[in-house]
């Protein structure tokens, strides 16, 4: 009978030693707040035709807050934003939902294969909606006419160390709130292959093909430079295409440089220059970080093909230059 106590209490001990070790090792879920403001300051009425960035003077960027919950095997992320930036990033949201720029939900089904499902921000471009990830304030042609968000199902799947598959059924781009009666659903793919990335969004009412590379490479311990290729066409007869490469160079952990040279060509009614027309921009952008506070002094220069934009006396012009300085501050 002794013996059979002791047996007893020794597989209790041991139980509950598993047990407790198991609850160590399994990670804890976590609820998280982060986000960012921004400002800026800028020289010139006139604007290039791209996105955010565009208003004269002492002007407002945007308020982010971000909230997400990360559970062992599923999660949210609530994205919030609000000012001019936000409103710009979110233009065919209404109501209530003209603050949201991502809301999904994920189901971890493996370590290695991941779905998603709500609003999220596109895979497409170099560029992000945030002003926090990228280093020029202002915004490229290609980013600013291509898709900002998508709603829809995505899955992703880690194929291996350096190789990514991602593939969605997504709303028509850009409508985040529902699917428009009598649109088609479009889809997506990504291909990720060390760090580099080849992807596609198609299909939809329109009959859309965008093709788009993103990607970059370390040259040095301080020198990276991004690329960015796209190339769209629809059933409408709207097509672009351009091209981008992004040098950044780091001085310090408090000061880097970085330029964005973009070519970029419209044929149609897409509205970015005109009709037909062709844009060449350089931009050179300063990167002062004290803590989480970002200072950002730029100069941009854009020239076209033709007389796409009005200068200050309200002239037509085939070149701008505009010089702004941006806070931005994450948390």
């Amino acid at each position: 009978m002794k013996l059979l106590n002791k047996s007893i209490l020794f597989a209790a001990v041991a139980l509950l030693t598993v047990s407790t070790y198991a609850q160590e090792e399994e990670p804890a879920p976590t609820f998280s707040v982060a986000g960012s403001v921004d400002t800026y300051f800028r020289s010139s009425e006139a604007a290039p035709g791209t996105s955010f960035a565009n208003l004269p003077g002492f002007s407002m960027g945007m308020a982010n807050i971000i909230m997400s919950y990360e559970g062992e095997k599923s999660g949210f992320v609530a994205d919030l934003v609000y000012g001019p930036r936000g409103a710009d990033a979110v233009f065919n949201s209404t109501g209530s939902a003209n603050i949201v720029n991502q809301l999904y939900a994920y189901y971890n089904l493996s370590d290695s294969f991941t779905l998603t499902m709500g609003n999220f921000n596109t895979f497409l471009g170099y560029e992000v909606i945030s002003p926090v990830a990228n280093f020029n304030y202002s915004t490229s042609y290609m980013f600013s006419y291509g898709p900002f968000s998508h709603s829809g199902i995505k899955a992703d799947l880690a194929l291996s160390d350096d190789a990514s598959l991602m593939l969605g059924v997504l709303n028509s781009t850009d409508y985040t709130e529902s699917q428009p009666i009598g649109e088609d659903f479009m889809i997506g793919v990504q291909l990720g292959l060390f760090g580099q990335y080849i992807n596609y969004l198609g299909g939809g009412t329109a009959g859309v093909s965008q093709i788009d590379f993103t990607g970059g490479i370390d040259l040095g311990d301080s020198f990276f430079l991004g690329v960015n290729a796209t190339s769209y066409s629809d059933d409408n007869d709207v097509e672009f295409s351009g091209f981008a490469l992004y040098p950044q160079y780091t001085f310090s952990d408090s000061f880097a440089l970085g330029a964005r040279f973009e070519s970029f060509s419209e044929n149609g009614n897409l509205g970015a220059l005109g009709v037909d027309g062709d844009n060449t921009s350089f931009t050179i952008t300063g990167s002062i970080t004290s803590g989480n506070l970002m200072i950002k002094p730029e100069i941009r220069m854009d020239s076209a093909s033709s007389k796409f934009y009005t200068d200050a006396d309200g002239a037509a012009t085939d070149s701008l230059s505009v010089f702004m300085v941006a806070a931005i501050y994450s948390f």
